[in-house]
């Protein structure tokens, strides 16, 4: 999950001055869109190649797909949230980002070919929702420069139900109905301040990369569920 691993500190780093805190925030950002551009253009191959098609082929033929593939959402998520925030090799923390951009483009790679077959513009709009809802949040904690770190305890806990209810589903053969889904956009709108929160006030600046990683994955997790609420509301 997105809020993993974040090491918290009771004072905010040392800026080293507001302009080289400034240039931090920046370049996390625009590691952010260059994520954001990467995937969207991993993706459009996958569709266009056929890739989509065969993992999408291959969840279907595998009872456990689905699970496999949150399972996998999960297990990239930590280790390459893990690797960016420990490692101090700009190539060990770009090599997290890049993998992690890829892994996501691999899960995504059936729901989205799903989504393209329910109804025109599923996906367009889920991914407006789901910009404008990061914009907000985003705003939020730069307008008002709260400290969000206490929601550290909160998206732990809840991430750890949201688990429980995933292997529950799996065990027990049960749908995660329009509720989870709901439920787990309001996790992700909370990581996502939480993690801006940690790019405004505790990041060292040396770890941009690693800070982009942690919202790209906040914002992909929104952007999962907002396309199942979307996706749910057409059948």
């Amino acid at each position: 999950m997105s809020y993993q691993d974040i090491e918290q500190q009771d004072v905010a780093v040392s800026r080293g001055g507001l302009g080289n805190r400034a240039k931090f925030i920046t370049k996390t950002y625009n590691h952010l869109l260059g994520a954001i551009f990467a995937f969207v253009l991993i993706s459009v191959y996958f569709y266009q190649s056929g890739i989509s098609m065969a993992i999408t082929q291959w969840v279907a033929s595998f009872g456990a797909g689905w699970m496999v593939l949150l399972g996998g959402f999960i297990a990239a998520s930590w280790l390459a949230t893990h690797l960016a925030h420990s490692s101090q090799s700009k190539v060990t923390q770009y090599s997290s980002l890049i993998g992690f951009v890829i892994a996501e483009a691999i899960i995504f790679a059936p729901m989205l070919l799903m989504a393209s077959m329910y109804a025109d513009g599923v996906i367009k709009s889920a991914a407006t929702v789901t910009l404008v809802g990061f914009a907000i949040l985003t705003a939020i904690v730069f307008y008002t420069r709260k400290d969000f770190s206490f929601l550290r305890g909160m998206l732990m806990w809840a991430g750890g139900l949201a688990l429980l209810a995933i292997g529950a589903a799996f065990i027990f053969g049960f749908e995660l109905g329009t509720w989870f889904s709901v439920g787990m956009i309001g996790l992700a709108g909370a990581a996502i301040l939480y993690d801006t929160s940690n790019v405004l006030h505790h990041y060292p600046e040396d770890r941009y990369v690693g800070a982009a990683l942690q919202l790209f994955a906040s914002v992909a997790m929104m952007f999962w569920y907002v396309l199942r609420l979307f996706m749910a509301s057409e059948e």
